[in-house]
């Protein structure tokens, strides 16, 4: 038998290629879009990849099952639990007769058996496989748990609503996973965990950085896994400070049930000299910036978006950025194929060119734009004299433990969606928690026209000073 984890360390997002070596076939579990990675893969271990599949319907990348089924005829093998809103139609449009499974359908590839278990919570329609590997006998291996165990912690139930506007889906789903979860508890412990995310990925809260596990492990040390027998007290925890989703989350699922456009090739990035990057109008292109926030906010190109380059990528450009838009990356030469993956991963495709950091740094910082980063003094005085708003871009519940008094939350990946909450005749005196997530927002808010600052450091930096925060009664201590 052979495994491989692919990972992507951006999406944290971890695609399996298992195949049977005997037989030199292969299944594809909970593919990225950008398929030549993996054929690569295939192609250098002799195999071919004559079956792909997924877990569920992804919400923060787009599958790559339509691209790998249209590309080599691969047979899609695709969940029909859940109901058939949550089934993709892309096959049907295609013309390409997928596998459907159901609980307890078998799947061989070779001599490699994948059992598969109906686990909904995550999403209705989610399923696990059993990995048996009967060449070498009848015990299972391990388990491709997909959204629904991660090293632990388990896949949040909350999305339907929170992301996809399914209204009052949020507790029913939790129940679900409660109800999947002790089904989990019932597969003996010496099984492999093989999760599809890690440590970053908004899928879950709190996860493991190890990329494995073990069932076993799992039922001595995830929190959620021992809640799911209290099943009131497993709802309120695994519903308690789920992040905001970003934005695109809601895309994503709507397009990987519809199907992703098909990719034909990666998209050239030509590189580009500072004269022609500052000739680029930003109403016609959406510049990404990959350099460090103190480069950026020392002189940009103006409406230029900062990403950095790393977790936030994804979360950022596909918050901040709409399909269609052409983009400029400003990043290092070495790393623009990277982020152009990354880009297409989530839909943004339309990458055009890109400035290195050291050419738009040339023009010198007179001839850029800059960011207001203040500190915890200059903030306070800019609230006594009340012309301003504080923007809090934290998550909800770290807003409820403490903020500053007065302040609107609004968390930053959900923040291109209520733009017309905010004034454009006051300063916005944008914070979060280090200084990070309100610098990505100040960014977007300065592209839209607001007039805003990021204060340095956060509300921790604001706490360090003696700024006064608003905390609830429950909170405090006597």
């Amino acid at each position: 038998m052979f495994l491989r984890a692919i990972e992507d360390p951006i999406l944290a997002q971890v695609s399996y290629l298992i195949g049977c070596q005997a037989t030199g076939e292969a299944i594809l579990v909970d593919p990225e879009r950008d398929i030549d990675r993996y054929l690569r893969i295939a192609h250098r271990n002799g195999l071919r990849i004559t079956a792909v599949t997924e877990t569920h319907v992804h919400a923060d990348f787009l599958s790559g099952c339509r691209q790998l089924a249209g590309t080599t005829g691969a047979t899609p093998m695709l969940s029909c639990c859940g109901g058939p809103q949550w089934q993709p139609t892309w096959p049907r449009e295609d013309g390409v007769e997928p596998r459907w499974l159901s609980d307890g359908d078998v799947v061989m590839i070779g001599n490699i058996r994948l059992k598969v278990h109906h686990v909904p919570g995550h999403t209705p329609e989610h399923i696990m496989f059993e990995v048996t590997d009967t060449a070498s006998g009848e015990d299972s291996m391990g388990l491709l748990s997909g959204d629904f165990v991660f090293v632990g912690a388990l896949g949040r139930p909350d999305l339907l609503e929170a992301a996809v506007g399914v209204e009052g889906a949020m507790e029913p789903s939790a129940r679900q996973l409660a109800g999947s979860a002790r089904s989990f508890l019932e597969f003996m412990d010496h099984l492999q965990v093989w999760p599809a995310h890690g440590a970053g990925s908004a899928c879950g809260k709190s996860l493991g950085a190890v990329p494995s596990s073990t069932v076993g492990y799992e039922k001595r040390h995830n929190t959620g896994l021992q809640l799911s027998t209290q099943e009131d007290r497993f709802v309120d925890f695994i519903l308690d400070g789920q992040p905001a989703p970003p934005l695109y989350f809601a895309r994503m699922k709507s397009q990987n049930i519809s199907g992703p456009p098909m990719l034909s090739q990666l998209p050239s990035v030509p590189l580009m000299g500072i004269d022609d990057a500052r000739r680029l109008d930003a109403g016609d292109v959406v510049i990404i910036d990959c350099r460090s926030w103190p480069r950026f906010r020392d002189g940009h190109l103006p409406g230029s978006i900062w990403c950095g380059f790393g977790p936030n990528l994804a979360a950022i450009s596909g918050s901040y950025v709409e399909p269609g838009q052409s983009i400029v990356l400003i990043c290092e030469p070495g790393l623009c194929e990277e982020a152009t993956r990354v880009l297409c991963r989530i839909g943004l495709d339309g990458v055009v060119g890109a400035c290195t950091p050291s050419e738009l740094e040339s023009a010198g910082h007179d001839a850029l734009a800059r960011s207001r980063e203040i500190d915890v003094q200059t903030m306070q005085r800019l609230i006594g004299e009340g012309s301003s708003i504080v923007l809090d871009v934290r998550r909800a519940d770290e807003h409820a433990a403490g903020h500053i008094a007065g302040s609107i939350n609004i968390p930053h990946t959900r923040l291109g969606a209520h733009l017309d909450q905010l004034p454009k005749d006051r300063t916005l005196l944008v914070h979060c928690a280090a200084g990070i997530r309100s610098a990505h927002a100040l960014s977007m808010l300065e592209r839209a026209g607001f007039n805003g600052t990021s204060l340095a450091g956060g509300i921790q930096h604001w706490i360090q000073q003696g700024g006064a925060v608003e905390v609830p009664a429950s909170s405090m201590t006597t």
